[in-house]
């Protein structure tokens, strides 16, 4: 057993001098010792020291072993290999998570069917269950059923997990129904720079809740004599802020007009819900919707989100960085269309089959297959706008495919302060990506992608192009702490695999 403790250690601080392009000379120079010691350790053939362990770690910059818990997950990439065959999308993230914030408002027993396994519905299901919520994965793990209590009891929450999620915000507009004063802690998530919570309130003191923010709480009190007598405009087209009117709106007695509301996947997916909890919503799909509120709400139900259009731009990114032919099936294809016509534009090859239906009776999905492209760079530059406009979280993808493309293309990432920011990581793999300032980046491409080891950037969608672009430089890869990509994709590495990628998990000793 020890001898195998020693082989391992070894094995990783070869693969770390490897990914450095220290020779075992260089690494025996670091440390005041010989090529030959150096060698025994690697094959694990000597004893070392918890301090030699940590000094490589130290000299090689990369953390060796990690003691006394679980360490962090990280990934071993094998670039260069072209992907085949086909792949399915999956649920989609950001539905989930505001579905079963929505299940909330239910006194009855809710099913979802083929919830995304990520991190983030973990961290929400943590959550509820210390609120009382009672939640098992059913058939075979494929589906989630939410039971909940007749009283929530908000002092026992799982603090640690709510800040680990920005989706605890859309709690606010399902408990002013069932509290009339409660406590959460402040929202976390990726590091997007600085988010107000301010459109949300804008919208939820119209139903009277009021929110004292100290002491790393939000502190809320609702008054009761206070309902929207008239139409509630929001002053940010958000997903999230439409979702909590929404949400707020669904058990509020009377009839509710959004304007300025969010379109996007998501939403329509939480409208398709609400209905199916028995509330009518008109105009899905619109900046207008109109909820007829019913106070109590007690129903079993049954609900299937439908898929991505975000993880299936991931895909269809990863074909292009990789040059690869790859079949992207159960695509939301209303949720695609703007980035389809600007690769299209660019270039790109690639057919669809007719449209058919997801389970929830009303996305439209297709198979998308894409093929080896020479890619030109767009006239214009990406920017996001609000659905139907190019979806702001597949901007970043656009720096790894622009980077494969011919010329130069301007990325303008206006809604977030510094994800931008995290794109010019690529210039880490070969890339060439000039920042021009916290929203605005300038790709120069085609790029010789070269691997490298590095931390995973700490926004999710710039850690999956990281990733695409490792897939695509030749040579092995390291991208250290990945709980950000778990966060919103499940078993990304080993579908990948699938594929005809090579991506293995791993975590120091």
């Amino acid at each position: 057993m020890a001898d195998d403790y020693l082989v391992r250690i070894g094995k990783l601080i070869r693969d770390a001098r490897q990914h450095r392009g220290w020779t075992q000379t260089q690494l025996a120079e670091a440390l005041g010792t010989s090529q030959s010691a150096v060698n025994r350790i690697e094959r694990g053939n000597q004893n070392i020291s918890l301090e030699m362990i940590a000094r490589i770690g130290e000299a090689l910059d990369s953390e060796i072993v990690s003691l006394g818990y679980a360490g962090p997950m990280h990934l071993r990439v094998v670039g260069g290999r072209r992907l085949s065959g086909s792949i399915d999308v999956k649920t989609s993230k950001n539905a989930c998570v505001a579905l079963l914030c929505a299940t909330l408002l239910n006194k009855g027993r809710t099913v979802l069917r083929r919830v995304a396994r990520i991190e983030e519905v973990y961290r929400l299901l943590e959550v509820l269950g210390s609120i009382g919520v009672r939640t098992r994965w059913i058939n075979g793990g494929v589906d989630l059923e939410i039971v909940p209590p007749a009283d929530l009891d908000l002092d026992t929450i799982d603090a640690e997990a709510a800040r680990r999620t920005r989706s605890i915000i859309m709690f606010l507009g399902p408990l002013l129904h069932r509290l009339d004063h409660f406590k959460l802690p402040y929202a976390g998530g990726c590091d997007l720079g600085t988010r107000t919570i301010e459109p949300h309130m804008i919208a939820l003191r119209r139903f009277g809740l009021e929110i004292a923010a100290t002491e790393g709480l939000y502190h809320a009190q609702v008054n009761r004599s206070v309902s929207p007598g008239r139409p509630i405009v929001l002053t940010e087209r958000g997903d999230t802020v439409t979702e909590n009117a929404l949400l707020a709106a669904a058990r509020h007695d009377g009839v509710t007009i959004i304007r300025n509301a969010s379109s996007n996947y998501m939403v329509q997916d939480l409208c398709f819900f609400l209905e199916a909890l028995g509330v009518r919503v008109e105009g899905i799909g619109t900046t207008t919707l109109t909820v007829h509120g019913m106070p109590t709400i007690d129903v079993d139900v049954d609900y299937s989100p439908s898929e991505d259009p975000v993880e299936a731009m991931s895909l269809l990114a990863a074909a292009v960085v990789t040059e690869s032919e790859l079949t992207v099936r159960r695509v939301p294809i209303e949720f695609l269309e703007i980035e389809l016509a600007v690769l299209e534009e660019m270039g790109l090859d690639h057919d669809r089959t007719p449209e058919y239906f997801a389970d929830n009776g009303r996305t439209r999905l297709v198979d998308l297959t894409v093929r080896p492209s020479k890619l030109e760079a767009p006239i214009d530059k990406i920017h996001p706008m609000p659905f139907p406009g190019l979806n702001i979280d597949n901007v970043p993808f656009f720096a790894a495919i622009a980077a494969s493309a011919q010329g130069k293309t301007l990325i303008h990432d206006w809604v977030y302060d510094n994800r931008a920011i995290y794109l010019t990581d690529l210039n880490r793999l070969g890339g060439r990506l000039q920042l021009l300032d916290p929203h605005r980046v300038l790709v120069e491409g085609p790029t010789r992608w070269r691997a490298a080891e590095m931390m995973c950037p700490p926004a999710l969608r710039p850690a999956v192009v990281v990733l695409l672009a490792m897939m695509a430089a030749e040579g092995t890869s390291v991208l250290r702490n990945v709980y950000v990509i778990n966060r919103g994709y499940e078993d990304l590495a080993e579908r990948l695999n699938t594929v005809g990628a090579q991506i293995e998990i791993f975590r120091d000793i």
